[in-house]
């Protein structure tokens, strides 16, 4: 008598444990989906980028495409040298992260160290709001302020600039800076701020001694973030800083830069296959290219910083 509900007991035990294991693997199937879903993204896009710039290159010499100084596919006398616009897309990211480097670092400490509570809830949010205006807003402020405001400095300074440009693309980078800056600044465990005080340092050498380098690895995180979207910030240089392609490093210059001219040839009506519309996958990729660099360089920085600390 008392076998068989044993059995039925057993039975319900495995057919519980297995629902459970199924269930499980069916999770993590999901999360493994969602996870390769990015990576497949990835993968794709340099996919269509590689493919579509081989039949450039097949028109185009790759020397021509690194050493020609002029960029000018549109043309009748095409010359295809993509150096005017890596010049324009170097010299307005460099602006811009001479500002929201420092900028953003600095508030990342205050927020983080010296803030209190209540103020933290109010200037964060704040900050953060300014990373939530659409770009061809900053555009437009660029143009029609901060570039007025500099010409009363420098009469000479041209409509369209690349300083202008920088500037305030460097204003759209402080919040994606100062919030993860802050946050890994906040994930230091008390402890390390605990036994700098009782050695007898300030807070600010607490900050900058013990905190800082403690949350490299997040810092230097925010930074490359930060370099990242400067090289693929559009709107903001096609309507500050011009749209001709200009062989420069000079900041008070118009110049173009790689995602102003994706822009400009997409909103044209190119013929599929010809090579003006292959231009564009060629320019999409070296952006790409750039981007994989500045990582890598800011990874190895930040890996030599963590030895060094």
């Amino acid at each position: 008598m008392t076998e068989k509900p044993l059995q039925l007991s057993r039975t319900a035990h495995l057919s519980s444990k297995l629902f459970r294991h199924v269930r499980e693997r069916a999770i993590e199937f999901l999360l493994f989906l969602a996870a390769f879903s990015s990576v497949a993204t990835t993968v794709a896009i340099i996919v269509i980028l590689v493919s579509e710039s081989l039949a450039f290159f097949k028109q185009v010499s790759l020397v021509e495409f690194l050493t020609d100084t002029q960029w000018t596919p549109l043309f009748s006398d095409a010359h295809y040298g993509i150096m005017p616009l890596v010049s324009g897309t170097l010299v307005t990211t460099g602006v811009a992260l001479l500002v929201a480097i420092p900028l953003g670092t600095i508030a990342a400490i205050y927020l983080s160290e010296f803030a209190t509570p209540q103020l933290r809830e109010v200037v964060k949010p704040g900050l953060e709001l300014l990373a939530g205006i659409p770009t061809v807003v900053y555009g437009y402020f660029a143009l029609l302020f901060v570039t007025p405001l500099l010409q009363k400095v420098m009469p000479n300074l041209p409509g369209f600039n690349m300083l202008s440009a920088g500037l305030v693309m460097g204003i759209m980078i402080v919040p994606f800076i100062s919030s993860i800056s802050e946050d890994a600044m906040r994930a230091v465990p008390l402890h390390l701020r605990e036994g700098s005080y009782a050695m007898g340092a300030t807070r600010l050498q607490t900050a900058l001694r013990v905190v800082f380098p403690a949350a490299i690895s997040g810092i230097s995180a925010a930074y490359i973030l930060g370099i990242s979207r400067a090289v693929g910030v559009t709107m903001v240089v096609a309507i500050a800083a011009g749209l001709q392609p200009n062989l420069t490093w000079n900041p008070l210059d118009s110049a173009a830069t790689i995602t102003a001219y994706i822009v400009q040839v997409s909103l044209g009506d190119l013929p599929h296959g010809s090579i003006e519309y292959q231009t564009i996958f060629a320019a999409g990729l070296t952006l790409v290219l750039m981007t994989l660099v500045l990582n890598i360089v800011g990874h190895f920085f930040a890996k030599r910083y963590r030895e060094i600390y």
